[in-house]
């Protein structure tokens, strides 16, 4: 469903007005196809955090976006680099820039920011276990000013991830 909130705090003393926010819930919620209707929106900028990656649908809608022109850049916690069903390979073999966050116990973030406009975050995983099996709840908020925060946010944490070399 969708609703708008008149304030939502983001931090002690921060309210941001007329945020338009859709909320999705698993299991039961479409909120892997929800997710790839807005990549599939985006037309300049797709920003990635995640902590867990193994949703094949929401890898090739992020390729998909960079094939069309679209700039995408992807964060993954350390445990990626050697997780069993990561698409950390898959996005740096098509050649979208992909970073390694080691700096922290684990890089807990979900997160997608789309055109500075757009953000998707929450506790759902991006993985179909997240779909299909566990009780995860997704939003997506529509608000420049919440945008903008995680898209400052999210680029302090690139400026210390490692580049994540593809393995083959």
């Amino acid at each position: 469903f969708f609703f708008f909130i008149l304030a939502l705090g983001a931090q002690a003393g921060e309210y941001y007005k007329d945020v338009a926010v859709d909320l999705c819930f698993t299991p039961g919620g479409t909120c892997t196809d929800r997710i790839v209707a807005e990549i599939n929106s985006g037309r300049f900028e797709i920003l990635v955090q995640a902590y867990s990656f193994t949703s094949a649908n929401i890898a090739k809608a992020l390729a998909n976006a960079h094939k069309r022109g679209v700039r995408v850049e992807v964060i993954l916690d350390k445990s990626q680099r050697t997780a069993q069903y990561s698409w950390a390979t898959f996005l740096a073999n098509m050649r979208i820039p992909t970073y390694i966050d080691a700096r922290h116990a684990i890089a807990h973030n979900k997160i997608i920011i789309i055109d500075s406009t757009t953000t998707i975050t929450g506790s759902f995983n991006f993985t179909q276990a997240a779909q299909e099996k566990n009780a995860e709840n997704l939003l997506i908020i529509r608000s420049k000013e919440i945008a903008e925060a995680y898209r400052e946010n999210w680029f302090d944490h690139r400026k210390h991830s490692e580049k994540y070399e593809a393995r083959y």
